[in-house]
C-alpha cells in the first residue's frame, strides 16, 4: 500500500515538474526575487553581480563581456535555437503545416505585432521612446502557457494549443524585428562569413549528416561569432542553426513498430532469470531496441528534448533573474505614467486583445481558416489576453531598442505592470467563462 502511495505521489509531482504551470511559476519567483533584491538594502550587490566581466577564449582570440551581455546575447542564443525547431516542426507537422491550420494563428499574430505597435507609436510620436514600438509586439510563450494552467479546467486543450501557434508565429514576428530592426552598423565581410557558415550547415542536411555536434561546431564557434562580429543581433544564429537540423528519421514509424514487436518476440523467447544483469543474447537486443528508437526519432525532435529543460529550467529563468530588477526609487508613479511605459501597457493590454481577436474574426468571416475543434469565441477572447504577457520576450527586445538606463527601467516597470495585468484579466476571464458554461449546462 506504501509502495503504491509512494508511487502514485511520484507520478504526481513528476507531472507537476514537468508542466507549463511549474515553468510558469518558476519564472514568477524569478521576477519577485529579482524586484525584492533589487530594491533591498544589497541592491549594489545585484547589479555588480551582472556586470561582473567574464572572459571566453584564449591568448590572443578572446572575447571579454559581462555576464549580463553573456545571458542575453549567448545564452538567450539556445532559447531562439529551441524556439526556431519548434517553429520549424510546426510547419512541418504541427499547427503551421496547411495553409487552413496556419491561417488563424499567422494572421491572428500579425494583428497581435501590428495594433500594439501602432498604439505604441501613437502614444509615443516623436518621444524620446519612439524607438520601442517593437516591445509590445512580443509575447512569452513560456510565461504565457504556464500560466495558463493556473486558470485550471476551464481552459480547453485546443485553447492552450492556438495560444502555442500563436505565440509560435508571434516568435517570427519577433526574430524579423531583431532581424531588421534592432541590429546595428553592418560589417560585410563578417555577414559573409556567417553565410558561408549557415551555407555548410545547410549542405551538411541535404548530405545526411545527422550528427549533432557537426551543426554545434558550426553553429556556435562559426555562425554565431559571425554575425556577432558583423553587428547583426548573435541570438540570430540559434534560429538560423535551428533550420539547418535535420527533421527526417532514419526509419519509418511502420517500419519501426515492425522491428519493436521483433525485438520484443526475441526478448520474449529468451528465458529470464532472478538476476538483475541482462544475459549477452538480451543486451544485444535491448541495445537494438535502443538504436532502433534513436532511428525514428529525428535529430531535430531529439535536440528539441534536450535542449528544452536546459533553456526552461535554466536559461529562461536566469533571464528573468538578471533582466527583471527594475530599482522602484524616486516617482514610481512617474515611471507609470510615463508615455513609453503607457505605450506598453496599452499596447500588451488593449493592443494584443484587439489585434488577436479582430484578425481572429477577419480570418474566420472571409472562410480563409476556422475556429479549432472545441474553442470558441470566448477562448479565442482568453487567449488573446494572455498573449499580453510579454515579459522575457517584450524586455529582450526593450533591452535592445532603448540604450538609455532610465528608459529601460521605464520600460520594464510598465512590461512587468502589462504581464501582471495581463494574466489577472486572462485567468479570470477563463474561470467566469467555464463558470457560465457549467451554469448554462445546469439549467
Amino acid at each position: 500500500m506504501i509502495k503504491n502511495y509512494t508511487k502514485r505521489l511520484s507520478q504526481l509531482t513528476q507531472g507537476f515538474f514537468t508542466s507549463g504551470s511549474f515553468l510558469g511559476i518558476i519564472l514568477l519567483v524569478m521576477v519577485v526575487i529579482a524586484m525584492v533584491w533589487a530594491n533591498s538594502p544589497w541592491s549594489h550587490s545585484y547589479h555588480e553581480l551582472w556586470e561582473l566581466k567574464l572572459t571566453i577564449g584564449f591568448e590572443g582570440s578572446e572575447l571579454t563581456k559581462s555576464l549580463h551581455y553573456w545571458i542575453n546575447d549567448f545564452l538567450m542564443a539556445y532559447f531562439f535555437f529551441m524556439v526556431g525547431l519548434e517553429v520549424k516542426r510546426e510547419f512541418m507537422v504541427g499547427e503551421l503545416s496547411t495553409v487552413k491550420k496556419a491561417a488563424l494563428p499567422l494572421v491572428s499574430a500579425l494583428g497581435g505585432m501590428v495594433v500594439p505597435a501602432l498604439l505604441y507609436i501613437l502614444i509615443n510620436y516623436n518621444g524620446e521612446g519612439a524607438n520601442g514600438w517593437g516591445i509590445p509586439m512580443a509575447t512569452d510563450i513560456a510565461f504565457a502557457i504556464g500560466l495558463l494552467a493556473l486558470a485550471g479546467k476551464g481552459v480547453s486543450d485546443s485553447s492552450k494549443t492556438f495560444l502555442t501557434a500563436l505565440a509560435t508565429a508571434d516568435d517570427i514576428g519577433a526574430i524579423l524585428i531583431i532581424a531588421f530592426f534592432l541590429s546595428g552598423g553592418l560589417d560585410l565581410s563578417n555577414l559573409l562569413a556567417a553565410g558561408i557558415y549557415f551555407s555548410i550547415m545547410l549542405l551538411g542536411n541535404l548530405i545526411g549528416i545527422r550528427n549533432v555536434w557537426f551543426y554545434f561546431i558550426f553553429g556556435v564557434f562559426g555562425l554565431w561569432v559571425a554575425l556577432f562580429l558583423s553587428g547583426v543581433h548573435a541570438t540570430l544564429a540559434g534560429v538560423l542553426a535551428a533550420l539547418c537540423i535535420p527533421a527526417r528519421s532514419v526509419i519509418s514509424e511502420s517500419t519501426f513498430v515492425k522491428k519493436i514487436k521483433e525485438s520484443a518476440s526475441q526478448l520474449h523467447d529468451t528465458s529470464f532469470t532472478d538476476h538483475q544483469l541482462l544475459r549477452e543474447n538480451q543486451v544485444g537486443i535491448v541495445t537494438e531496441i535502443i538504436n532502433d528508437s534513436k532511428k525514428v526519432l529525428s535529430p531535430l525532435q531529439r535536440l528539441e528534448q534536450k535542449i528544452k529543460p536546459l533553456v526552461n529550467y535554466f536559461i529562461l529563468p536566469l533571464f528573468a533573474l538578471s533582466n527583471a530588477g527594475v530599482t522602484l526609487k524616486g516617482d514610481v508613479l512617474g515611471m507609470l505614467l510615463h508615455p513609453i511605459s503607457i505605450g506598453i501597457i496599452v499596447g500588451l493590454c488593449l493592443g494584443k486583445l484587439i489585434g488577436i481577436f479582430g484578425a481572429s474574426a477577419l480570418v474566420v468571416k472571409s472562410n480563409l481558416g476556422k475556429l479549432p475543434t472545441g474553442t470558441n469565441w470566448s477562448d479565442i477572447g482568453g487567449v488573446s489576453m494572455m498573449a499580453g504577457i510579454g515579459f522575457t520576450m517584450s524586455i529582450f527586445i526593450a533591452e535592445l531598442s532603448l540604450t538609455d538606463e532610465r528608459l529601460l527601467q521605464i520600460a520594464k516597470v510598465g512590461i512587468i505592470t502589462a504581464s501582471v495585468l495581463s494574466a489577472t484579466i486572462g485567468i479570470a476571464w477563463f474561470k467566469w467563462s467555464n463558470r457560465k458554461q457549467l451554469t448554462d449546462d445546469t439549467e
